[in-house]
């Protein structure tokens, strides 16, 4: 099985051309651009409308990287759960193999479409879909696999941590040891960070702000100056981290000028330990600008620091972003 997206330390190669469109930029959170879970931390992060569902089911990269990765781990005739359902699509995936699959939803305009959606599927009998709270629900029978898509560039904005530390501890307290926990899809996320020379140039016009950018193409508008260096890698069946506080050392790799940190969100979707190789799907790329920027050559060390929890607003990392040189 071959890794779906480059590996975290060889992110896209990108080319300093000026003046180009770039395909897959998405300014601030034109992606999903939702009530934030700050102004109401009982969310589990945000409502996402369903025309912006459309956005999701064109992601390739996304769509093929799970269905390959459910495939490979729901057993046949096992019993998956969704948590953050959407329109459906992961549980229609599992629902070839799988011989029970909830699907949970709380938002209720998502809950019927999913149900419309499945029924054209002709997986209606095998999927229920229940409208409840990802956070407090916990399934009425042991499940094989839990599917958790609630994921955001950074670990930002969606509270796919905190959804599934609570179903772990809500699940054990209904099913105990020794009940193993299910498999997790994803099984493990890592998250690293890169100087990058970013073009906020914008016809003549200068505007450094938040961007996200797709990773499967090559971004003109960016220059990387460092590799990624990676801050947190964790599996979602083992103890979680809420928030970061890194001290990253970037080495610079090519001369530049240094204006903002890129941000890469790789997600192992599922392992293949008797080959060693993964079924990954990286996030967004997001760049966030510095406010000061450097001129740098190659063999110069910076110290980069930053905190945020996860869940929270971009602003929060990005108001924490302190770089200084060695």
């Amino acid at each position: 099985m071959r890794s779906m997206v480059s590996p975290i330390y060889r992110a896209n190669p990108s080319k300093n051309t000026s003046g180009k469109l770039i395909s897959g930029c998405v300014l601030a959170i034109l992606r999903r651009e939702m009530t934030s879970p700050a102004e109401n931390p009982n969310l589990l992060g945000q409502f996402i409308p369903l025309h912006y569902h459309y956005q999701m089911l064109l992601d390739k990269a996304r769509m093929q990287g799970f269905k390959t990765a459910i495939e490979r781990v729901v057993p046949a005739g096992g019993t998956v759960l969704e948590l953050g359902g959407g329109t459906g699509v992961l549980s229609f995936f599992a629902s070839s193999k799988a011989a029970q699959v909830y699907c949970v939803e709380r938002n209720p305009q998502m809950v019927q479409a999913a149900k419309s959606f499945l029924a054209m599927n002709s997986c209606a009998e095998v999927v229920e879909v229940i409208e409840a709270d990802a956070m407090e629900y916990v399934p009425r029978e042991p499940v094989d696999v839990v599917i958790c898509e609630m994921l955001h560039s950074a670990l930002l904005r969606e509270k796919q941590i905190q959804v599934i530390d609570a179903f772990k501890r809500n699940y054990r307290k209904k099913f105990p040891a020794p009940q193993p926990l299910p498999a997790f899809i994803p099984e493990a996320t890592i998250l690293a960070a890169q100087a990058v020379c970013q073009d906020f140039n914008f016809l003549g016009y200068r505007a450094p702000l938040p961007m996200f950018f797709e990773p499967t193409k090559d971004q003109p508008l960016t220059q990387e100056l460092s590799n990624p260096a990676v801050y947190s890698t964790f599996e979602y069946k083992k103890e979680l981290p809420f928030s970061f506080s890194p001290e990253l050392v970037l080495e610079i790799t090519n001369a530049g000028h240094l204006n903002a940190v890129r941000f890469v969100t790789k997600n192992i979707l599922a392992m293949a330990l008797e080959s060693g190789q993964t079924i990954d799907w990286h996030n967004f790329y997001l760049v966030l600008p510095l406010s000061e920027a450097v001129q740098v050559a190659p063999g110069q060390r910076f110290n980069l620091t930053f905190s945020y929890e996860a869940g929270q607003a971009i602003d929060v990392l990005a108001q924490s972003m302190t770089l200084c040189g060695e």
